[in-house]
């Protein structure tokens, strides 16, 4: 056989694989994986046919994998979890944070970097602890999974809104004190606002009491419990980019830099819930 023959031979293997992993998963569109997603930057976003952001990224690496095409599907935070539980989309991401209430509702994926939460605040202040917030108006959004706790805080005046950007025109408003949101999309909205004299501080403190808000933050994608071979299909994608490393080449696109987002320094809250008793958290192989 000569070298075009292996060429046409190898182009009709590909497609026949690109068939079959296709029609191994109950997909909303044949050929397309539907995904939700928020919009907001370094997350998630939409630009010349592809999904980019971090979240976006890797989300559109593991449809190449896949070879399944993106169908995009923008909304609020709110409607993504319910989207994904009725069957309207394949999968959800947004910088969304593990918790064990999720996974009594989906499915979720291997971490795709790990976070801390804290204050979004005027430079002005220097709040770091959950104490800090006692008195203070705090705005968050609405569905975020922090939200008990934030309203187990004494004092606390909750405000709640439907997207970040609401939330943080209504702190450079003055009409609240600060701000609880998703660290990344905090981080790189203050990262390209110097102007609005805003810095982002990590909570300091280690609490049992608050989990979510102090603990080893993992953002995941969220799956139809129903469709769990395509989420195995995409943590096999998820756990080879760990081990190349390909997590914190993308982060450093998007601001995302340093061990505190790719480094699982905290309790896995994971093990004997929804992964094995004896389940590790996926680093970098340096």
């Amino acid at each position: 056989m000569n070298f075009d023959k292996l060429l046409l031979a190898g182009a009709a293997v590909a497609a026949m694989a690109t068939g079959a992993i296709a029609d191994e998963f109950d997909l909303v569109e044949d050929g397309k994986l539907t995904v939700a997603f928020t919009g907001d930057m370094p997350g998630s976003g939409w630009q010349d046919g592809r999904l980019i952001g971090y979240d976006g990224e890797i989300m559109q690496a593991i449809a190449g994998e896949l070879r399944l095409d993106i169908a995009p599907a923008l909304m609020e935070w709110s409607g993504t979890i319910a989207s994904v539980q009725a069957g309207r989309v394949d999968v959800m991401l947004g910088t969304m944070g593990w918790t064990r209430q999720r996974t009594e509702i989906m499915t979720l994926s291997e971490p795709i970097h790990y976070f801390k939460n804290g204050i979004m605040q005027s430079v002005d202040n220097d709040w770091n602890s959950l104490a800090d917030l006692e008195g203070k108006r705090v705005g968050t959004i609405t569905g975020f999974s922090f939200v008990p706790e934030l309203r187990a805080i004494d004092g606390v005046e909750l405000n709640l809104y439907d997207t970040s950007d609401a939330a943080v025109r209504d702190l450079l408003a003055g009409r609240i004190d600060a701000v609880i949101g998703d660290p990344p999309v905090v981080g790189f909205a203050i990262s390209q606002n110097p102007d609005w004299g805003m810095k982002f501080t990590a909570f300091v403190d280690d609490d049992p009491d608050f989990p979510l808000l102090t603990g080893l933050g993992q953002t995941v994608f969220g799956f139809n419990q129903a469709d769990d071979d395509l989420r195995r299909a995409v943590d096999e994608v998820i756990l080879a980019m760990w081990a190349s490393c390909d997590m914190e080449k993308i982060g450093a696109r998007y601001g995302l830099v340093g061990d505190a987002w790719f480094k699982a320094n905290g309790e896995n809250f994971r093990a004997g819930v929804d992964r094995d008793a004896d389940y590790r958290l996926p680093e970098c192989a340096d």
